[in-house]
């Protein structure tokens, strides 16, 4: 199939041929006959980078009559990066069509001189919802001839919340027009307007519903939340030719992540609500003609950026709707070509992943975070194929080349060879000598076959595993005096080892939490720092104690003291906190009736205030006399 068999005009031919084009994607297959030949309108379900702009482009640009300067087509796009591309395109497919003229219309720019424009005649609006309701509203735009409506990334548009623009803009657009409607996922409001607006609409779906591309393939690395960043590098440390985009949820966290890039020495910068027009336009930019590798963005300051060629997408955390990540993984393996679109996750996201898996239709492949070998591997073969392939200025070089073979003739070529791949060499080695390990958290499965061994968690050992006092080896086990019951928990223990020890970090092992104690492992040779760093500590009152495990002693029973003892001081303490009180109360009562004088009385109340407390006095004294007796037979049975 051909452009010219759908039936494309000789002077799109043209054009297009200039910019590359050879064959007709699926989805312009369908769309382009549709819609120079039938009546229907067209809901179009396709990712971005499908071809969707030609699909669309061409038979609106060919059904547009140039003898007439009123506005015939009206394309609304999500975001003004999207606009200005659009626009682009389609003054690249009209290059021969003289006496067309075509306006992006978006805010962000002179409202003025975009009223100019229109009065002078356009026949093909590309828009924004916001900036064309403006121009509504103020009467600047006539779409009374408007023959073509195209909703352009009309999920997108949902989802930054122009529906109702949408509708109040289609009210101003005449009944009898052909509507077209292209969308990556079909959510039930963007059904409602094509219900609403649309003409027994015709439904192509590329794919399916929903699907991801079949050219992205899809991958994870699960970490603990705190490796994030450091499995981030290490994936781009991997990939020396990454040109990606990294996604975050937030602005806070884009903008943490490449401020920690850019100071690490990496090419990349951020793209987030914060920045001003001016700063977006100056990063996006720098972006496009490939002077930074990676992006890291925003879900919402990244709608509508239309990239070619990006390798590799990075979810640095997963959205809350699985659309959105359809979104972003479609950035990537575009116009045939092959993309990669990684996930970074921790163990509470494997579940969220699951469904975006569900979603999408497609299994994602759990990888290992590259280790320093593969990634020094890996740079240096990067390094070596870019000095195979440099382009040498055999005339500007020439000058300086006696002087370099002077100074470097003493060195043989595979002295010299070694001295330029030590550059590179070099520097990663020193770095990755020295970087911390970044654990792999095995799947559940993968953690039950390792539990039956007596490691991993804790959950699925017995109880007298959990108080085994043999550690694993490498390591040395420490018993502590607070567990459960104390309200002592994992991140309590990992909390106060960073806050008492000094110098290289503890290296911690398996665990185990028991009712009123609690046995860990330590590196071995790191006992005696650890019982020390937290030796005269304090966990909510209760002073710890620590000491290296002692197989066969019984802490349960110590432990249970240790309880009785406690319980026996506090009660203790208040029954003297509580005479303390009464005598007060009673001495007050004398010192004041003293003060009134002889042949003075007590008024009511402080006489039951004097009695009542010298009642409640003896009582507690009688109580405090049975639990004394109670304990001396105690222990004269024992």
């Amino acid at each position: 199939m051909t452009f010219e068999e759908l039936g494309v005009r000789e002077d799109l031919l043209k054009a297009i041929a200039e910019l590359g084009y050879v064959a007709p994607m699926p989805v312009q297959e369908k769309v382009i006959p549709h819609l120079l030949n039938e009546e229907s309108d067209v809901v179009a379900l396709a990712q971005t980078g499908t071809g969707k702009t030609a699909a669309f482009g061409l038979p609106t640009l060919q059904r547009t009559d140039v003898t007439s300067k009123a506005t015939q087509a009206l394309i609304l796009d999500p975001t003004r990066e999207l606009c200005l591309q659009t626009a682009s395109d389609l003054e690249d497919y009209s290059k021969y069509i003289d006496g067309l003229n075509i306006l992006a219309v978006y805010g962000g720019s002179s409202i003025e001189t975009q009223i100019k424009a229109l009065s002078r005649g356009v026949q093909v609006i590309v828009a924004t919802p916001g900036r064309l309701l403006d121009l509504i509203k103020r009467r600047k735009v006539d779409l009374a001839n408007v023959n073509t409506v195209i909703l352009d990334e009309a999920d997108e548009m949902l989802n930054m919340g122009f529906v109702d623009d949408i509708n109040e803009i289609l009210e101003h657009v005449p009944e009898q027009r052909k509507m077209l409607l292209f969308s990556a996922t079909m959510p039930a409001e963007i059904a409602g307007i094509a219900k609403n607006y649309m003409h027994d609409p015709t439904e192509y779906v590329v794919g399916t519903r929903n699907e991801g591309s079949a050219n992205v393939q899809h991958c994870f690395y699960m970490v603990k939340a705190h490796d994030k960043y450091l499995a981030l590098k290490r994936i781009v440390d991997s990939r020396p030719r990454i040109y990606g985009i990294v996604f975050c949820r937030t602005r806070a966290m884009a903008k943490e992540v490449a401020d920690n890039l850019i100071q690490d020495g990496y090419n990349a910068d951020a793209l987030h609500g914060d920045l001003s027009q001016a700063q977006r336009d100056a990063v996006m930019k720098k972006f496009r003609e490939r002077n930074l590798q990676i992006l890291v963005a925003t879900d919402v300051a990244a709608r509508g950026l239309d990239v070619d060629d990006l390798t590799h997408i990075i979810s640095y955390s997963l959205p809350d709707d699985n659309d959105v990540y359809n979104h972003r993984s479609g950035r990537t393996g575009r116009a045939g070509k092959t993309g990669t679109s990684i996930a970074i996750i921790h163990s509470r996201e494997r579940n969220k992943l699951r469904d975006i898996e569900k979603h999408i239709g497609k299994k994602f492949e759990r990888r290992e975070v590259p280790q320093a070998e593969e990634i020094i591997g890996k740079q240096l073969h990067s390094l070596i194929d870019k000095l195979e392939h440099v382009d040498v200025n055999e005339e500007g070089i020439a000058a300086y080349m006696p002087e370099v073979l002077k100074k470097l003739s003493w060195l043989s070529s595979e002295d010299l060879l070694k001295r330029i791949l030590s550059l590179e060499f070099n520097r990663l080695f020193d770095y990755y000598s020295n970087a911390p390990v970044i654990e792999n958290i095995p799947e559940k499965g993968e953690r039950k076959k390792k539990d039956k061994s007596g490691h991993g968690d804790p959950k699925n050992r017995s109880m007298s595993e959990k108080d085994s006092r043999v550690a694993q080896e490498g390591y040395e086990r420490i018993y502590i005096n607070v567990g459960k019951a104390d309200g002592f928990f994992a991140p309590d223990l990992i909390r106060m080892l960073n806050a008492n020890t000094k110098g290289q970090k503890i290296g911690l092992g398996r665990i185990d939490l028991l009712s009123n104690y609690s046995l860990f492992d330590v590196m071995a040779g790191e006992g005696h720092r650890v019982v020390s760093a937290l030796k005269n500590c304090e966990f909510y009152g209760k002073r710890l104690y620590l000491e290296p495990a002692v197989e066969g002693k019984d802490y349960a029973s110590a432990a249970r003291e240790e309880k009785t003892k406690v319980k026996k001081n506090r009660s203790e303490r208040r029954m003297e906190e509580r005479l303390a009180r009464l005598e007060e109360v009673i001495a007050r009562e004398e010192e004041q009736f003293k003060e009134m004088g002889r042949g003075k009385k007590r008024s009511n109340a402080s006489n039951r205030r004097f009695r009542k407390a010298q009642e409640e006095k003896k009582r507690s004294l009688k109580s405090k006399k049975k639990e004394d007796n109670f304990a001396k037979f105690k222990k004269k049975k024992r």
